[in-house]
């Protein structure tokens, strides 16, 4: 069925690095071949953090600065957050969860 459901998604059109050109574009069967893309499999937590990502954009028109996500995360998992935002991302917040997420690169931000 994974197979399938990357198959039957049209991808939007990405930047050179694989970020979406158009937020806007996003839905969660991009964000599922978009994790596929970065060897992460989405469980529950991954979800709580891209929605949280995409309700925020929605609201402010930018993609949210990790520490909003870590705050986000401490309501449920207390100091832990900032460590289970890297468990969850580890090759890092713009390079994994932005781009699952659907946020264009962000220019001013490190990859890290």
């Amino acid at each position: 069925m994974e197979a399938m459901t990357e198959s039957m998604t049209v991808m939007p059109e990405r930047d050179a690095e694989g970020y979406l050109i158009e937020p806007g574009d996003w839905n969660e069967a991009v964000a599922e071949v978009l994790a596929q893309d970065e060897a992460i499999q989405l469980n529950d937590d991954h979800w709580d953090v891209l929605r949280f990502m995409r309700a925020f954009y929605e609201e402010h028109q930018v993609a949210a600065d990790a520490r909003f996500v870590i705050k986000h995360l401490a309501e449920r998992m207390g100091r832990e957050a900032q460590k289970q935002l890297f468990v969850l991302f580890p090759y890092g917040y713009v390079k994994q969860a932005c781009k699952i997420a659907g946020m264009r690169r962000p220019r001013a931000w490190s990859t890290g």
